[in-house]
């Protein structure tokens, strides 16, 4: 009986290992969530994703990102982002750096956006438990 309770405790922990989700794949899906918070305008859930020791452009903290996406989900009542394909680098188990190109619009409500840009984006992140957070994020515009 012993042999059998060892087998499907040793079962469990198997399908346990092997029901967790790869890290570029977990990388993936955190910042297609990043990008529906954005459309949908929850800034407290996009807040949620930036890890306490954030660093953006000009020295920016958690707070000021919070601060600025705030300001561009009050100043858009539409918010659209369309990510190319992501370049994403592992960098041992629990950091990585994404590589990517966007285009955000924003507009008032109407059909068609009021503005649009695309950026080149990289970003850095940090595994922190099951949960992978925006390290750091720098974005340059594409073109003219």
């Amino acid at each position: 009986m012993a042999c059998l309770q060892l087998l499907v405790l040793a079962m469990g922990v198997l399908a346990s290992a092997c029901s967790r989700t790869p890290p570029e794949e977990a990388l993936r899906e955190t910042v297609s969530t990043m990008q529906q918070h954005i459309a949908s305008r929850d800034a407290a859930a996009l807040h949620a994703l930036i890890d306490e020791d954030f660093v953006g452009p000009g020295g920016m903290d958690r707070r000021a990102a919070r601060q600025m996406a705030a300001a561009m989900l009050l100043r858009h009542r539409s918010v659209g982002v369309t990510s190319g394909p992501l370049d994403v680098q592992l960098q041992g188990d629990d950091r990585a750096s994404v590589r990517t190109r966007v285009v955000l619009t924003g507009g008032s409500g109407a059909v068609l956006p009021d503005s649009a840009r695309a950026y080149r984006v990289e970003s850095a992140w940090r595994r922190r438990g099951d949960d992978w957070r925006l390290l750091s994020l720098h974005w340059a515009p594409v073109g003219p």
